[in-house]
Parts: structure tokens; C-alpha cells; sequence
């Protein structure tokens, strides 16, 4: 049965961000393939069917899933580096559901900051109690502190801007700006159009006049494109 306030952002909404398969691989660094069952088996799947519900929808002839969704992304792949397990990561992603009444608990601050791991198992740590999240989660606090570095959490503690590269660089993923599209920091300027004058030949200095940039700027774009 789902929950009263669960709510899934399965439809074009402004302010939720819009990310097709391809978008995610290219964020995350991840091959098409993979995040493409992450959404169809996993999140469409196996964690949807338990309320009856998709987290993706289409867009023309694509799907798409929104900012939370590739959050939470982000966080499975932090679990895979730990050693954790695709399987210990859903259950733990159902309980976790249910108990703060969410569709994207690996988004949500108060999570992430109470989360632990063995490499095998997954654990809550609340009230001064240590709960196993039986699907097996846990990850140490210094894996979650790195993981924090990339992340910005709204009024209400759910993740609300995500830095790909880290916050010391200047690409920023905001749902709310150009539909999410990782942008400069300040700038709207997509790092891709950077990028293109850069293998058109064009130098950096001309690149950081025309566009009002820092050349470190323009270097983080191209590092996020070269990457990518």
C-alpha cells in the first residue's frame, strides 16, 4: 500500500529536473547500459511495484526520471564502491521508504548522515541504536563525508543540487536551472558549448573573453566534457 505522503516524481514537472538514460551515463560516468536497467529493473521494477508506481516517465519517443532519481544514482554507485551489494541496496532502499514515508530515501540528508556500512550490510544508526537495513547497507563516516562534498540539501534536507565533479569545481546540476542541464556555476553556460569552441580550435583566452569566464571556469568545463 503506498504511503500517504510518498510521492513519486514520475511526470514533466518544472523544478524536478529531466534526465534520460544517456544524460545519466554521461553525469555519472556509468555505461548506458547499466543505468538503463537501474531504471527499468530496479527503480521502475522492483521498487516501484511495491506502491504500484514508476519513477520514470516519457519524453517524446525517451524516458526520463527526475533530479532525486539520479541522486539516488549517485548513491547506489557509492554503495557498489563500498562493496555492497545491488540486493543489500534495495531492501534497504524499501525499509528506508517506509519508515520516512519517501520514494527517494537516498536522497534525504537525515539518510545519508546516518547510514553505515561493512561492505556487506547496511546499517541506520537512530536514537542511539545501530538497525540493520535488512537487504544489507552500511558505510563508514568518512565514506559519507566524500559523498556529502557533492551535494547541496534544501530547508527540508532532501539533496537539491548535485556537483558532479565536486564543489571545488564549477559545474553544478540545479533541477531548478535549464531543466537540470549541468551548467557554470552563475553562468547558464552549458559546458558543452565551451567545450565545442575548444575543439573548434578556439583558445582559452579568446573562449574566457567572449564568454566573461575564468579560464579555471572553462577548464572544469572541459574536464566535465572529456570526462563525460
Amino acid at each position: 500500500m503506498k504511503p500517504n505522503h510518498m510521492e513519486f516524481e514520475n511526470q514533466l514537472e518544472i523544478g524536478n529536473g529531466i534526465y534520460t538514460p544517456s544524460e545519466i551515463a554521461k553525469i555519472l560516468r556509468v555505461p548506458y547500459a547499466k543505468v538503463f536497467r537501474w531504471i527499468t529493473k530496479y527503480w521502475d521494477g522492483e521498487l516501484g511495484k511495491e506502491f504500484a508506481e514508476r519513477y520514470s516517465w516519457k519524453v517524446e519517443n525517451s524516458m526520463a526520471v527526475s533530479f532525486h532519481t539520479l541522486v539516488e544514482f549517485h548513491s547506489l554507485m557509492q554503495f557498489a564502491e563500498a562493496g555492497v551489494k545491488t540486493r543489500q541496496v534495495l531492501e534497504a532502499h524499501k525499509d528506508l521508504s517506509g519508515t520516512y514515508d519517501t520514494a527517494f530515501p537516498f536522497a534525504m540528508k537525515e539518510v545519508l548522515d546516518n547510514i553505515k556500512t561493512d561492505g556487506f550490510k547496511i546499517y541506520l544508526s537512530k536514537n542511539k541504536d545501530v538497525v540493520t537495513l535488512d537487504g544489507t547497507r552500511q558505510l563508514n563516516m568518512d565514506f559519507i563525508r566524500f559523498f556529502f562534498k557533492k551535494l547541496d540539501f534544501d530547508s527540508g534536507n532532501i539533496a537539491s543540487r548535485f556537483w558532479p565533479l565536486g564543489k571545488e569545481k564549477s559545474i553544478l546540476i540545479d533541477p531548478k536551472r535549464k531543466f537540470g542541464h549541468p551548467v557554470i556555476d552563475d553562468r547558464n553556460i552549458y559546458p558543452e558549448t565551451i567545450h565545442g569552441h575548444y575543439i573548434a580550435g578556439d583558445p582559452i583566452a579568446y573562449i574566457s573573453h567572449v564568454y566573461n569566464l575564468s579560464e579555471k571556469q572553462i577548464q572544469d568545463a572541459l574536464e566535465f566534457c572529456e570526462a563525460a
